[in-house]
């Protein structure tokens, strides 16, 4: 999430990769771009009625590989586009059997290997931020719902990489910064000029990044080579505790990459009841999700639903999975699934079932008898720092330096 100008081409740093779309915070709307023989042109998805729909919003022409999209609250479209050497930015809307195009202003590309991508959708929806992240140095650009065209609103010292969110107003961005040949999260602080404060430091000599924040709990999905030098793992923590990181050992599969990329929202004091939507991937590019709470020494295996777009998908409140997915016989669908022995029950007391449609998943599961065993543990007592005015919020707490004999726990 940064500055000044950035490939949209370049996939997401650290193996993070790309999203098959992108949801807003709300979940009312997605986005993405979609292929119509050997084109692509952009498409939005609205969520939040009785089925999901897509409206295309095709432009004059065919959009590059590497265009960004984004969707707003309000239903528009953010694209970003590389346009003669400039980072353009429009909104797109439907208008009938056309589309409709806002032009909100360019950013100049910088000649020194400087790339600009979108940032995760801010929590309000109605603001856009993109970063621009160079070798020595990053800056964080308002490219939507500022006043006047794309604003350049932080700078930061040194390259950074990431982006998440810490608050529900948008105005705390976790950035994975690199310094002295080492990278530490930080926070800037977007309502003070892109203050920047230290984030996550487990051991001086580590790599520690923040993947995946929840702003209701604090809770802290990141990945650090703190336990096992050279070789990141992924753990968890909370924003604001004076507990450690933990390292939980399920959470490490071998010849497997394991990325979150959704966290169960509204847990308020309970971090380590959230549920967590885990895409786990082989080196083949075969793949499924796992099921996992910070709470439970267990991740649940299941497959993901056929043409799902890898990567996205959101938690509600009361713990439905919510899998975005594009196949031939349905070109719109979002698959539902909860925390395996979970039910989600609807207002009129009926049982919802915790599997996807049939046309909408996988068959079999996938095999992964080896990572079964793991058995439940009961629930961590753990402290949470909440910013209950943003007028007078103290800085974030740094995850400081904890014991490595510590670092490692189930």
């Amino acid at each position: 999430m940064t500055v000044c100008a950035i490939e949209p081409a370049a996939a997401h740093e650290n193996g993070a990769g790309r999203a098959g779309c992108t949801i807003t915070a709300d979940g009312c709307y997605a986005a993405r771009l979609a292929l119509a023989g050997d084109s692509l042109f952009p498409e939005r998805w609205t969520l939040d009625g009785p089925e999901p729909y897509a409206v295309p919003l095709p432009g004059n022409q065919p959009e590059e590989p590497g265009t960004e999209v984004q969707p707003l609250a309000d239903g528009r479209v953010l694209i970003h586009r590389l346009v003669d050497g400039r980072h353009a930015f429009s909104l797109l809307y439907p208008t009938g059997p056309g589309t409709g195009e806002l032009p909100l202003g360019t950013v100049d590309r910088a000649g020194d290997g400087t790339r600009l991508r979108l940032l995760p959708p801010a929590p309000d929806g109605r603001r856009a931020y993109a970063l621009a992240a160079g070798r020595h140095g990053a800056a964080v650009w308002l490219v939507a719902g500022g006043a006047s065209g794309p604003e350049r609103v932080a700078e930061i010292p040194g390259g950074c990489s990431g982006g998440a969110w810490l608050d529900r107003e948008g105005r705390m961005l976790a950035l994975d910064r690199e310094s002295g040949g080492r990278t530490k999260s930080v926070v800037v602080d977007l309502g003070r000029g892109g203050e920047v404060s230290p984030l996550l430091q487990i051991a001086p000599g580590s790599d520690d990044r923040v993947l995946l924040a929840d702003p209701d709990s604090g809770l802290l999905l990141i990945r650090s080579d703190a336990p096992s030098p050279g070789r990141p793992r992924l753990g968890w923590g909370v924003l604001g505790s004076t507990l450690p990181v933990r390292f939980p050992e399920c959470l490490r599969l071998p010849d497997r990459t394991v990325t979150p990329f959704a966290v169960q929202p509204g847990q308020m004091l309970t971090p380590e009841g959230c549920a967590v939507a885990l895409h786990v991937e082989g080196a083949d590019g075969a793949g499924w999700i796992g099921l996992w709470r910070p709470a439970e020494r267990r991740v649940h295996h299941v497959p993901a639903p056929a043409g799902w777009l890898t990567g996205t998908g959101l938690w509600t409140a009361d713990g439905a999975l919510r899998l975005p997915y594009s196949s031939g016989a349905v070109p719109c669908g979002v698959a539902t699934l909860t925390m395996p022995g979970e039910e989600r029950r609807p207002e009129d007391g009926s049982r919802d079932g915790a599997a996807p449609d049939a046309e909408g998943a996988e068959s079999s599961p996938p095999t992964g008898d080896q990572y079964s065993g793991q058995l439940p543990t009961g629930k961590t007592e753990m402290t949470v720092h909440h910013l209950n005015s943003l007028a007078d919020a103290p800085r974030p707490v740094p995850l400081q330096q904890a014991p490595l004999g510590r670092l490692v726990t189930n």
